[in-house]
């Protein structure tokens, strides 16, 4: 693999984009070009679009990059109703971008944490097919196929199917607390989001840059927790995605374990897996890795030949 060069000369541009009941605001390294595919980076749970930055340097010697704050989060509206914050008005908001930056050439996705669970969600909507060129996810599962595998997982009765729920349901216990009123949002307001920096810095080795909407990103983003983790678990959607994917797969994950993302080629028609020794935030802990990741599936996927790497990571 090789990390992209960074053309110094290229700063990155921003807007804000009109997508129905909200504004998002994107940021845009380079232009797109007949040799510059378009990468839209999303991002997760408690980040913004600033997470992307160091990745989207390295990118942005080679390609069009965007990256944007979903709603809630950084610069872009923050509604109040937690209907607000379900998956689908999450695919209207991916829609409302690539019509304004991408509207005639298929884009590659790429998504961490939340980033990559609305991922899921743009790669499995019928709407999306043809949009999307390829699906990078990272530390963020498909919630219909995570409550299926947990569905199968109770059915099979055996020691090591139930360790394994019970492992992953462990290293979710966050996803409790935020269900609950008032107090996930007091503990941001009071102290979490001063003592973030350093919970990064002690759990993940990572060094994140000064985020002056922290308190309010850990605030709205709880409301993602709450409009789709319980109705998902009732009624989970038996949906396959209709583009490429790729697995970026952290193996010291502490909330998502490697043995959620088993099983996935039961719904992608192409399917590449990476297991990569990192923890959570792998976009902060080694950008330059990430996106020589992303860049070299890309770089398949648009007509490049597969490289020794990505030979050897292929499962269907």
């Amino acid at each position: 693999m090789h990390a992209p060069q960074v053309p110094q000369q290229i700063p990155p541009q921003t807007c804000c984009i009109d997508a129905g009941d909200v504004r998002l605001a994107v940021t845009r390294w380079g232009a797109p070009g007949p040799t510059r595919p378009t990468i839209v980076l999303v991002h997760g749970y408690p980040d913004n679009s600033d997470v992307w930055h160091a990745v989207a340097a390295q990118l942005a010697g080679r390609f069009d990059v965007v990256a944007y704050d979903v709603r809630g989060a950084g610069r872009s509206t923050a509604p109040h109703a937690t209907s607000a914050y379900r998956l689908q008005k999450l695919a209207d908001d991916f829609i409302a971008v690539i019509d304004a930056v991408s509207p005639r050439r298929a884009v590659h996705l790429a998504g961490h944490d939340w980033g990559s669970i609305q991922g899921w969600e743009f790669v499995t909507d019928p709407r999306l097919q043809g949009r999307i060129a390829s699906f990078t996810s990272c530390s963020g599962p498909c919630l219909d196929h995570a409550a299926i595998a947990l569905r199968e997982l109770r059915g099979q009765r055996s020691l090591a199917a139930f360790g394994q729920a019970l492992r992953q349901l462990m290293a979710s216990w966050y996803i409790g607390i935020f269900h609950l009123p008032w107090l996930p949002e007091l503990a941001w307001r009071l102290w979490l989001s001063r003592a973030w920096p350093r919970y990064l810095r002690l759990t993940e080795g990572v060094r994140a840059r000064p985020n002056p909407t922290q308190t309010a990103d850990g605030c709205h983003g709880v409301r993602l927790y709450r409009a789709n983790i319980l109705p998902v678990l009732r009624a989970p959607r038996r949906r396959a995605a209709h583009a490429p994917v790729q697995l970026i797969v952290p193996l010291h994950d502490r909330y998502v374990k490697p043995a959620v993302t088993e099983g996935m080629h039961r719904w992608t028609p192409r399917l590449w897996r990476r297991n990569v020794a990192a923890q959570h935030w792998l976009p902060l802990a080694d950008p330059a890795g990430f996106a020589a990741m992303v860049g070299e599936f890309v770089d398949h996927i648009e007509g490049a030949p597969a490289s020794a790497a990505l030979q050897a990571c292929r499962v269907r």
